[in-house]
């Protein structure tokens, strides 16, 4: 069953009014505020949204900011029955010191259709092909790159990857650089850096490391419907981690979950940027009027274009 074509422009209103709000405080130190203003109008937007919707992977947990929260039920209930992962702002800090690359981000497919999780982190692997068994996420480093190069029909040194920039992956840092890879850091932002693999203008061949449980979950969404890999693992360090994803349903704590098992059937992917970065141009104002850019994809429909869009504030 296909979600109807509809549903992606008022998705696609939801982060564009939710990346307005934030876009208020960008360069004002505090985000927490910036983060708050994006998560009260994508509340009050999809609330507008003839749907029965409900949060499966929310945000805020783990740094006690302001909550869509996992469970929350959003819509007028007269619609579909959807899930829906959200981000209201990736790189809080980003858009706090008006830095490139924030971001509103949400996902949408059908009930049971996108994997819910608690927030914690994940191990994630994201490249431009399709085929199985090129890259994994429990190979070796060494055998991915060469792997992915031999496919390329190219040279590990002609590869760049993406990673954060993390004490957390020294060691994978230190064997890209004997391999001769290049090396793309990011200092957050990990949607956006799992989706940089989707094109060529990113010179981006391959996304790895440890990064955000929701945000692979929301970059999946996109990367679906560009026809690439993802694999991610759930990485569950404390009790409460793991107790909280037991009465989430999850059962194999170390399951190596692929694409089609993170996000299943049709799905909606939107990111309007805040400010600008890598993905889209931020939010600018123009007297009584806004323009913003959206990456948008909608899978049944092979959507999958960035949205600029110009109206009233």
């Amino acid at each position: 069953m296909s979600l109807d074509k509809n549903l992606s422009k008022q998705f696609i209103e939801v982060s564009t009014r939710a990346a307005l709000s934030s876009h208020y405080l960008v360069g004002k130190k505090d985000k927490i505020a910036a983060d708050k203003a994006a998560v009260d109008t994508m509340r009050s937007k999809l609330n507008e949204i003839n749907m029965d919707g409900r949060i499966v992977i929310g945000e805020g947990e783990l740094d006690e900011a302001p909550m869509l929260y996992i469970g929350e039920k959003l819509g007028t209930k007269k619609g579909p029955e959807l899930d829906i992962a959200v981000d209201p702002l990736e790189g809080t800090n980003f858009a706090a010191y008006n830095l490139p690359g924030a971001l509103s981000v949400i996902a949408v497919a059908e009930k049971n259709c996108l994997l819910g999780a608690p927030e914690t982190y994940m191990d994630k692997i994201s490249s431009n092909i399709s085929e199985p068994g090129i890259i994994d996420l429990d190979f070796p480093i060494k055998k991915n790159i060469f792997n992915l190069a031999e496919f390329k029909n190219t040279k590990p040194e002609n590869l760049t990857v993406c990673l954060l920039d993390r004490p957390r992956h020294k060691k994978i840092i230190e064997n890209l650089h004997s391999l001769k890879v290049n090396i793309k850091l990011i200092t957050d932002g990990d949607v956006s850096g799992a989706l940089m693999v989707t094109d060529k203008r990113y010179g981006v061949d391959l996304f790895l490391g440890v990064g955000g449980g929701p945000e692979g979950v929301l970059a999946a969404a996109a990367l679906d419907a560009f026809n690439c890999t993802f694999q991610g693992r759930f990485l569950f360090e404390t009790d409460n981690d793991k107790t909280r994803a037991f009465k989430m349903g999850i059962k194999d704590l170390k399951k190596k979950y692929n694409l089609n098992e993170i996000v299943s059937g049709d799905s909606i992917f939107c990111a309007t940027g805040i400010t600008s970065g890598d993905l889209t141009s931020g939010i600018k104002l123009i007297n009584d009027d806004f323009v913003s850019e959206t990456l948008v994809t909608h899978k049944s429909l092979g959507l999958k274009k960035i949205i600029k869009s110009r109206q009233k504030i």
